[in-house]
């Protein structure tokens, strides 16, 4: 890699090496983030879970808590992630006819974005739900992890 490449990357420092960024120098902003995922259940998965006949439990109630715990967790999994004194973490998890979708909203007031927040709590909720349904769906499909929104603001 080309020493002017090395330089350009901000997560890795002049000999080539991971680096977590420095963001002291910036200014704190208003930040948030919205992101999305899916799991593709199997129609007795569904109705399963509609029903609330689960055995582990309300699948969709557990999915959003993980995903929330997990959202708060971000900077203990990812390693170059910075803690962010997170403001506001929700997740929600809406049953269709297809399986089940998460949208996940992280805020903050920080140096950094929250987009890891946000993609780390629909992940941890999708992966629960896949633990809570492995025993009836061998089938299941976890994907579309995405960001839809992001906005940050300078703080007045």
């Amino acid at each position: 890699m080309a020493e002017q490449e090395k330089k350009s990357l901000s997560h890795i420092d002049s000999m080539g090496k991971a680096n977590m960024v420095d963001v002291s120098a910036k200014n704190p902003q208003l930040r948030s983030v919205r992101a999305i995922g899916q799991i593709t259940l199997s129609n007795e998965t569904v109705d399963l879970i509609r029903e609330n006949k689960m055995k582990k439990g309300d699948v969709l109630t557990i999915a959003e808590i993980a995903g929330i715990q997990g959202g708060k967790r971000t900077s203990e999994l990812i390693p170059l992630c910075h803690p962010l004194q997170i403001t506001k973490l929700d997740v929600k998890a809406t049953l269709n006819e297809t399986g089940v979708e998460i949208e996940s909203l992280a805020r903050c007031t920080g140096q950094t974005g929250i987009e890891m927040e946000a993609l780390t709590a629909v992940s941890v909720a999708l992966l629960t739900i896949y633990d809570m349904c492995k025993a009836v769906d061998k089938n299941m499909v976890i994907g579309g992890i995405r960001l839809v929104e992001k906005t940050k603001s300078e703080i007045l």
